[in-house]
């Protein structure tokens, strides 16, 4: 008998303890607090300076995807026993609830601690920095936009991939499956390639005004 929900059946996670909180309140306090940082940005963006709606956009996802990464994805790389943990502390609640829908976390699958662990380490404060940098209209802006954007598509990338060579075989149910992995993922795909083509059209648009034109 496996002892925990998820899938392999036969995946060995010695000294797993089931979930304390239900799937509604794991779910609903990641809502709040996302746009609890989502209002509070951009509330503080709209009477700093005058700042465009679409810059105040990207500072409510650069400060949400900064911190998720920081806080969510920097506790998973940085504590291996989560699914061990005897209260309901919600971070570790978080991780065991996902691990429905992709069991490499709780399995912490070497592919999985490296893509987070990058994530968390160096695209969240980045993230973070990129609010800054919109904020006091810094001229590398774009380009740290850019490459955050390319990382997030690289890991995003790398993640649907290795499932897939591995046998897509991770999820506990379809449901699972299509809310977890497939839904909560797709965020990270299309937003970031839809900033990094802004990026490109703008920092390709400074060097063409900036290129010395023939007399």
């Amino acid at each position: 008998m496996a002892g925990h929900p998820y899938y392999p059946e036969d995946l060995q996670l010695p000294g797993y303890v089931p979930l304390f909180l239900p799937q509604s309140q794991i779910v609903g306090v990641y809502g709040i607090a996302s746009v609890l940082v989502v209002t509070l940005i951009w509330f503080i963006s709209g009477r700093c300076s005058k700042i465009p709606s679409i810059d105040r956009i990207l500072m409510c996802w650069w400060a949400f995807t900064g911190l998720t990464h920081l806080v969510l994805e920097g506790y998973f790389v940085f504590s291996p026993n989560f699914y061990k943990l005897k209260s309901p502390f919600y971070l570790a609640e978080v991780w065991k609830e996902y691990s429905k829908g992709d069991s490499r976390y709780a399995a912490r699958d070497s592919a999985i601690v490296a893509i987070e662990g990058i994530t968390a380490v160096i695209e969240g404060p980045a993230c973070l920095l990129a609010v800054y940098t919109i904020a006091a209209r810094k001229p590398y802006n774009y380009t740290l936009q850019l490459a955050i954007s390319l990382g997030q598509l690289y890991g995003d990338i790398v993640y649907f991939v290795t499932a897939f060579l591995e046998g897509d075989n991770f999820s506990a149910g379809r449901y699972y499956y299509w809310l977890y992995f497939v839904l909560a993922n797709s965020f990270w795909f299309v937003i970031p390639s839809i900033i990094a083509v802004r990026c490109w059209k703008k920092i390709s648009q400074a060097f063409f005004t900036a290129k010395p034109k023939n007399s």
